[in-house]
């Protein structure tokens, strides 16, 4: 049969990414818990680059390089699909994007009441031509936040509100997703948590209130620690706070180091 992606193209355009986009794949993270590892389904597209010479690339290639790395499909094995990628399809870049649930099971601090908290973490992986790699650590963590000036102004009372702390890091060897977690619930308010009993929700909200921040707070408070890690070789932190009086959010963002220095290590 005709392989028409093998077909030539004449309009001389190169294509910096094509492939697939939006695939559920079963996919194993070091839990750090346990000191093994957690199934979760993650939701993947990869990517090369195209040639202008070239008519299309071979889709279904994609699916099947995953069904052979498929006892494998883990983080550690990143660069090695990547690597693969770039033969397979005889590209010169390759790209992958993996994002996934990953839980912790967490205790309410009073009652001791266990549930599971899903963090939304995502990995993006990169491979370019002379060895030029780069993979960056994602992770979303809800947390509490009590306004400082709320507070300060009210004779009884503040408003508070949940939000979302996003982190991502390039760094040398090795990141745990429950170190960053920790990191971030340490610089709110107070942490979230699935399950609450009364006693639970009275000591998360007094908890709030004696430790308002605004979310320029929870970003630095976050950006000095990564800062002072030798580990981290470039970081960007950000916080929304979904206002409980305001039809709009509250945002704060940093970056610091090099966004092209690419990290060597792998991502846990």
């Amino acid at each position: 049969m005709i392989d028409m992606q093998k077909m030539r193209d004449y309009r001389n355009i190169p294509i910096d990414k094509v492939g697939i986009k939006g695939l559920r794949y079963p996919i194993k993270v070091r839990d750090k818990k346990s000191s093994g590892l957690q199934s979760t389904i993650a939701e993947i597209s990869m990517y090369v680059d195209l040639p202008h010479q070239c008519k299309g690339t071979h889709m279904s290639r994609f699916v099947q390089m995953l069904h052979t790395f498929r006892s494998q499909v883990s983080l550690e094995s990143i660069m090695t699909i990547l690597e693969n990628m770039k033969t397979t399809l005889e590209a010169t870049s390759s790209h992958i994007e993996i994002i996934f649930p990953y839980f912790i099971e967490k205790k309410s601090p009073v009652t001791g009441s266990k549930g599971l908290m899903d963090y939304t973490c995502t990995i993006i992986g990169s491979s370019h031509p002379d060895e030029d790699r780069d993979m960056v650590l994602r992770v979303a963590v809800p947390i509490t936040s009590v306004c400082p000036c709320s507070k300060e102004i009210s004779d009884f009372g503040a408003h508070n509100q949940r939000g979302e702390v996003c982190v991502s890091t390039r760094f040398k060897k090795f990141v745990w997703i429950e170190d960053i977690i920790e990191l971030v619930e340490h610089a709110a308010s107070c942490e979230v948590y699935s399950v609450l009993k009364r006693e639970d929700e009275k000591h998360v909200t007094e908890f709030a209130y004696n430790n308002p921040k605004f979310v320029e707070d929870v970003v630095r408070d976050v950006g000095k620690v990564l800062l002072e890690d030798d580990n981290i070789t470039w970081f960007s932190v950000s916080a929304e706070n979904f206002e409980s009086i305001h039809n709009h959010s509250a945002y704060a963002f940093i970056e610091h180091g090099d966004p092209g220095i690419h990290g060597g290590g792998t991502s846990h």
